[in-house]
């Protein structure tokens, strides 16, 4: 049985440092760093994070209908086992070098830097804005249901699956590796450039010089827009 903590607020450094089997519900994680570093079997459920760095190195950690506040820096990095559900996430560059990630229903208004080197895992239904260099270094990710306006996202990414997004962007997918697309809008600029087995299944490709200089390209059932110019360039390509 978790050990209860509820209506409290705490702040400082490491106030919960290695905590096991804990379940805070309406806490406030005010001030300070690292809260739950080194924690495991972690449940948060409407709590209020405001400090920086609180799930660092945890595993096994459930945060559901919290909010991560602009001031809560950088606060699940290297970590394992880690799922978020309807958490609003204002906080920047959350989201690092996770294994086994599940992220759901979460809006995240600054997500310049997320996920980076997040290993494994499932997205569903998210709309992320302001979001460069996004999914750096990503691999093995199931996504669904993403809207994401910003640039420069899955660069270098590797085995990512992604159903029903929107993408408003500026070179995606630059030196990818084995990414699929499933029924998107693809927007911006320089889309795929140096990719290698990207494959587009219904999708719509719209901006200026898209997917040139690709490796081993499958165009299933996609379209074009006018202004895609100059698409295709120096790449091997098979259209099916």
């Amino acid at each position: 049985m978790k050990k209860l903590i509820q209506h409290i607020s705490i702040e400082g450094e490491r106030p919960l440092y290695e905590s096991q089997d804990v379940r805070l519900e309406h806490v406030a994680v005010l001030m300070g760093e690292s809260a739950l570093k080194c924690s495991r079997h972690i449940e948060a459920s409407h709590c209020d994070m405001q400090g920086m760095y609180v799930f660092w190195e945890c595993e096994d950690v459930l945060c559901e209908d919290s909010v991560f506040a602009p001031s809560a820096r950088a606060c699940s990095w290297y970590g394992k086992c880690h799922t978020y559900r309807r958490c609003q996430i204002d906080s920047p560059k959350m989201f690092r070098e996770l294994t086994d990630l599940t992220v759901e229903d979460c809006p995240i208004s600054n997500a310049a830097e997320f996920f980076w080197k997040c290993r494994g895992g499932e997205l569903n239904r998210l709309q992320m804005t302001n979001a460069e260099y996004a999914f750096l270094h990503a691999e093995n990710l199931k996504i669904t249901h993403l809207q994401l306006q910003g640039k420069y996202i899955f660069q270098y990414a590797r085995n990512i699956e992604i159903h029903h997004a929107t993408l408003n962007t500026k070179d995606a997918f630059w030196e990818s590796d084995d990414c699929t697309i499933y029924d998107a809008d693809l927007k911006g600029e320089y889309i795929g450039w140096y990719s290698r087995h990207l494959h587009l299944v219904r999708c719509r490709i719209s901006g200026t010089q898209p997917l040139c200089y690709c490796q081993n390209l499958i165009l299933e059932d996609c379209t074009f827009a006018p202004d895609a110019d100059r698409a295709l360039e120096k790449s091997d390509y098979t259209i099916l």
